[in-house]
């Protein structure tokens, strides 16, 4: 990898090339990495803010030529030469044109300071700010998105901003746990999905398009890949937590909806009635069967409830529910039996819950969305 020294005492001209349609991400980076742009796509003027090093693992920038001019302020170091092999290694549908872009690099006096303009906010996650903008390009992607699906009933505005809410401090909260537990953010793969959906879509001027009507901008959307890279590690982290094999119960019921039946039932179980028997005269087709299910899988928890603190061969009392009135047979059990897909889908989903429940409780988050009046 090769570097290159730029002393900000000095004015620079220089010549960066990069993948026509990935110009608007060059621009997203130099702004990440503290360099201000001045200037539209295609060319211009940016400006360094302060002294130090960065160091970029990847992405798509590669300096051509330098020409040195005037004079000293502190030194920068940037690292270039290495954007364009990431970018060379993803497959394309068609060969990406090349575009040459003259950046200006120059010295500025020290400013007097002015003070910050305040960034409308909606929350604070642990200091982390969910800004107002982000927010509302979120609320206008669900809206259009209930608009396009129009086979439901559209959420509230209040339901509606609510959910965005939730769900933008679920990302946070899940990508600080990633962050937390180890994970690092590879921006080349960032950067590799980005042309990806450039190569998808056709070309960077379609890419353009396409942000605008999902109310992105080239940063934003960056940020939300980034963001969402990180908390869907953790989600997977948090989905590979729940074991394969647990304790599992078989059983069978007979679901009746008067007690009085019930009762007269039950009676005739605990007369010496052949439980099969009743349960296929109310359920011909299953024959009450409810299978194999682990702790938390059932709907009706107080079936569930009852299951497990039987031993096989026993039957339940009447249990009430809101489905009705259930006698409970437990078939058999199992300390260690495999979970089938279905049901490990079901506890993988309690497990994020409970995790995002345990996070809420201990984390400080302040909401700053104004409330309707």
């Amino acid at each position: 990898m090769s570097d290159i020294q730029y002393d900000l005492s000095r004015k620079y001209e220089l010549e960066l090339t990069t993948k026509a349609p990935l110009q608007g991400i060059f621009y997203a980076w130099l702004s990440r990495i503290g360099v201000i742009v001045t200037q539209a796509v295609g060319g211009g003027k940016v400006r360094i803010l302060g002294t130090g090093t960065i160091e970029v693992d990847a992405g798509i920038i590669k300096p051509m030529s330098f020409k040195p001019a005037l004079t000293t302020l502190g030194t920068l170091l940037l690292f270039g030469g290495i954007f364009m092999a990431a970018c060379d290694n993803v497959p394309q549908s068609t060969p990406s044109a090349s575009a040459t872009i003259s950046v200006t690099i120059e010295p500025s006096p020290t400013p007097t300071p002015l003070p910050p303009t305040p960034i409308p906010l909606v929350a604070l996650v642990n200091g982390e700010p969910i800004t107002l903008a982000e927010f509302q390009a979120e609320l206008n992607r669900l809206l259009a998105a209930q608009e396009q699906l129009g086979n439901a009933p559209p959420l509230s505005d209040e339901a509606a901003k609510q959910w965005v809410l939730d769900d933008l401090i679920n990302q946070v909260l899940l990508a600080q746990g990633a962050y937390q537990a180890g994970f690092t953010l590879d921006e080349a793969e960032v950067l590799e999905r980005i042309e990806q959906l450039v190569t998808q879509l056709g070309s960077g001027v379609a890419f353009e398009k396409w942000l605008t009507a999902n109310y992105y901008t080239t940063e934003s959307f960056y940020q939300a890949l980034a963001r969402n890279i990180a908390s869907a590690w953790m989600r997977d982290e948090i989905a590979a937590s729940v074991p394969e094999q647990v304790e599992q119960i078989h059983a069978r019921q007979i679901l009746v909806y008067n007690v009085d039946q019930a009762e007269e039932l039950l009676a005739q179980l605990q007369a010496g009635a052949d439980f099969l028997a009743l349960a296929t005269r109310f359920d011909p087709l299953g024959r009450g069967n409810l299978g194999w299910f682990p702790r938390g899988y059932l709907l009706v928890v107080e079936v569930e409830e009852a299951a497990f603190a039987l031993q096989p061969g026993e039957v339940s009392g009447i249990i009430e529910s809101q489905a009705g009135y259930h006698i409970i047979q437990v078939i058999d059990r199992d300390p260690r039996r495999p979970l089938d897909p279905q049901a490990r889908l079901v506890l993988q989903e309690q497990a994020l819950q409970k995790w995002l429940a345990d996070k809420r409780e201990s984390a400080e988050i302040d909401v700053l969305l104004p409330r309707d009046d």
